[in-house]
């Protein structure tokens, strides 16, 4: 019988402690939790609601008909320059041949460019908020307004939310299943 108490009052610790980590955990990282499940549910959802813009469709996907990779990059430096009045430094060239479309997006804002790579015409300058969304969600946000390289604060960010909600995932299964364990233990005494 001293052995069951035993048994019991061990679980019984042994939630208590998962309990108050649990809380040690979620109390200072509730805001960023909120906003890493927030930023992330926006991101699963960003075609659906429009929080990129749209691919366009340009006038040949025939890759032989297109202009050079080099074309395409002179003219979005240049409409990023003299239109837009944005830096030109480009981030990458994303081509969709089904389409005929390249998507340039830029390294010091957050506009995409799509080109027609056949005539090289700019059919859509639009805000990618995606990709605000994406930095907000991986703490990389501050890292690209500070301008530092190697992403510090987004590393200790990751680090830290992800660490939390895996010791949030751990501590709320063992606070689930003690209980559990427990009322069997106490019926067993019982009988």
């Amino acid at each position: 019988m001293s052995d069951l108490k035993d048994k019991i009052k061990s679980k019984v610790n042994f939630t208590r402690f998962y309990r108050k980590l649990h809380k040690w955990v979620a109390v200072p990282l509730f805001v960023f939790l909120f906003l890493f499940g927030g930023t992330g549910l926006m991101l699963g959802w960003k075609k659906q609601v429009k929080l990129l813009p749209a691919t366009q469709k340009g006038s040949s996907a025939a890759p032989k008909e297109w202009l050079s990779l080099g074309n395409i990059h002179d003219i979005a430096t240049q409409y990023a320059r003299d239109s837009l009045h944005f830096s030109p430094v480009i981030d990458r060239i994303d081509v969709r041949p089904q389409k005929g479309i390249a998507k340039i997006i830029f390294e010091n804002h957050f506009t995409e460019l799509q080109i027609d790579c056949k005539t090289g015409a700019v059919v859509s300058a639009k805000l990618k908020t995606s990709d605000i969304i994406e930095k907000i969600h991986d703490g990389s946000i501050i890292d690209y307004y500070i301008r530092v390289d190697q992403d510090p604060v987004k590393l200790i960010y990751t680090s830290l939310v992800s660490s939390g909600l895996i010791l949030l995932s751990i501590s709320g299964f063992w606070m689930w299943y003690n209980p559990k364990r427990i009322k069997k233990l106490k019926r067993h005494k019982r009988e």
